[in-house]
């Protein structure tokens, strides 16, 4: 095993492990990141995996991250001479696995790209120059020689429309890019301790995967049709080899969960070099922050009419992305079934997927009021460049969509409760506060009244935070904030400001004066006394996180005065 670093501020670094017979990984070590996207909070950094694999030819699954591209070749070219690689496996084409394509075929052109075809349509787009490529579908097959036969699985979806796996009959390992992954970064190449690396494994599917569940089941089918697999060789995080059923098992139980889910909603888009498929990671993490299942259509591709107008039939809810009008005419089939398919009380968002020259979307909306749909979100317009705010306001906006479609779940939910457990469950009082956080260009804020001190040794506390409020993907581990406190009898401009309804994008400090603390984050200039918090830990309590902080730094501006307090009437809602 060697490593490698480039800079120890940075804290990349190359390991190199062969893990199985002519097989070697190069994986990518970047032990700060803290963030994949606005949505996805990072507590150990991730890796970016690569493979080589010799036989009598010789290929390479996936590159890397543009930030190791120093690295990655420095480490690639003491391996092997890249005009020695005959082939290039592309498990899909996202920037964190593709990101030294270009600089690859500029050192050896005659490698041959493999790869799905809507993967080497996105190539063509990134590269720019002409390239060997070979096309490939569910089952084909490239024999390297000596044993090292590969097989093909196709598997759209997981998480972007390119994806496949790649099956090594020889070594029985299976290359899956992002499924079976975590962020996750340790010196362990495999998943030796199950207990520390559980937690992320769960919170990657539940972000990546939890969207795409009747994808997931289909990729487990056709990977059962594979026989003995030892190895689940990942795109990110410890490479799977002691867990291997115990971990393909959770992925099967966690979606027959989502698939059974009592609501759900259909998000039909078209796949655009990545611009729409991230916009649609966005809105659906946050319908799936409500506890909505979420299955996504990209219309270009070859898609079932009839498995359409399934879909749309058990769908509470439906999302459209308009793709750019010169992808229009490719599309109309699917688009037109979707909109015959629509019935009245379903809900209906609209969003432009970024293309440069989307189509008209007020048209295709009102088409939809016609039929009596509900909107639930106004049209997200793309007309800047895309930004952290971009992704937020596509979160918030399917947040309110999945809200509006288990209204009446939750209010049957609310009716469950006995009287008397209901009456004495709202005796529990507590504090009024109003928490601020900004990470980047994003900033939320939300009213809170589950906060308690937790320890002195650090000075911590608690917060309960809804797993569907807005506010809650600012507040990953790492995450810094504000606790304002607010002033009994001086409470109610912020409490009223902070208790509306915000719209999806919607700037929540607007009218309120604020300062800024040392971490970035907001002050209310009207708060009692304001605390800088760091999160520390997050544990899953059903509808809420339990969100432990500690606490860096504060100051009261009223010493004689009392913290509000918040006394509830009923204990099972707000």
């Amino acid at each position: 095993m060697v490593a490698l670093t480039e800079r120890i501020e940075k804290r990349l670094t190359i390991e190199l492990v062969e893990i199985a017979e002519d097989t070697t990984a190069i994986r990518s070590l970047d032990w700060d990141r803290d963030r994949f996207d606005i949505e996805f909070g990072l507590q150990n950094g991730t890796t970016y995996n690569s493979f080589l694999i010799r036989g009598e030819q010789t290929a390479l699954v996936d590159t890397s991250h543009e930030k190791f591209r120093q690295l990655y070749f420095d480490t690639l070219t003491g391996l092997i001479n890249p005009t020695e690689i005959d082939y290039l496996i592309v498990s899909h084409t996202e920037p964190d696995h593709s990101g030294l394509i270009k600089d690859l075929l500029q050192m050896a052109p005659e490698i041959t790209v493999v790869g799905s075809k809507v993967a080497i349509q996105f190539l063509e787009d990134l590269v720019h120059w002409p390239f060997k490529r070979r096309i490939v579908k569910n089952g084909d097959r490239l024999d390297l020689g000596n044993g090292h036969e590969f097989e093909f699985v196709i598997a759209p979806n997981l998480h972007w429309p390119d994806t496949i796996f790649s099956f090594d009959h020889k070594t029985k390992t299976l290359y899956t890019c992002d499924a079976f992954g975590l962020h996750y970064c340790s010196n362990s190449t495999f998943d030796d301790d199950l207990t520390a690396i559980e937690a992320d494994y769960q919170y990657y599917y539940d972000c990546l995967m939890g969207p795409n569940a009747r994808s997931v089941l289909s990729a487990l089918k056709r990977m059962a049709e594979l026989k003995t697999i030892k190895m689940i060789a990942t795109g990110h995080g410890p490479l799977l080899y002691h867990n291997v059923e115990e971990l393909t098992g959770r992925y099967r139980t966690w979606s027959q969960s989502q698939t059974k889910a009592e609501a759900a909603v259909g998000i039909f888009y078209v796949a655009d070099y990545g611009y729409s498929d991230r916009l649609v990671q966005a809105i659906a993490n946050g319908i799936s922050k409500t506890g909505v299942a979420v299955e996504l259509v990209d219309l270009k591709a070859a898609v079932d009419l009839q498995e359409i107008r399934e879909l749309v039939g058990r769908c509470a809810g439906l999302v459209v992305g308009m793709p750019p009008a010169a992808d229009i005419a490719t599309i109309q089939a699917a688009l037109s079934t979707v909109l015959g398919s629509a019935k009245d009380k379903q809900a209906i968002g609209i969003f432009e997927t970024g293309g440069g020259d989307d189509e008209p979307t007020y048209p295709l909306l009102n088409k939809f009021r016609a039929l009596g749909l509900h909107v639930a979100f106004p049209v997200i317009e793309i007309r800047d460049t895309f930004t952290e705010n971009t992704y937020k306001l596509c979160e918030e906006a399917g947040t309110d969509l999945g809200q509006w479609v288990t209204r009446d779940r939750s209010i049957k939910a609310m009716k469950s409760l006995s009287a008397d457990l209901d009456k004495a469950l709202g005796r529990i009082s507590g504090g009024l506060y109003i928490i601020t956080a900004k990470k980047g260009d994003v900033s939320s804020a939300m009213l809170a009244s589950w906060v308690s001190q937790a320890s002195f040794k650090p000075l911590g506390f608690s917060i309960a935070v809804a797993k569907d409020r807005a506010i809650e993907s600012l507040m990953q581990v790492g995450d810094r904030f504000v606790l304002n406190v607010l002033e009994e009898g001086n409470y109610q401009p912020l409490m009223k400001h902070f208790l509306k309804r915000f719209a999806p994008g919607a700037d929540r400090f607007q009218g309120v004066r604020t300062q800024p603390a040392q971490n970035g984050t907001p002050i209310l200039a009207d708060a009692l006394a304001y605390m800088e918090c760091e999160v520390v830990s997050r544990m899953d309590c059903g509808d809420h996180w339990a969100v432990f902080s500690t606490v860096d730094a504060g100051r009261v501006s009223k010493p004689e005065a009392l913290t509000a307090v918040h006394h509830r009437k009923v204990g099972n809602h707000y």
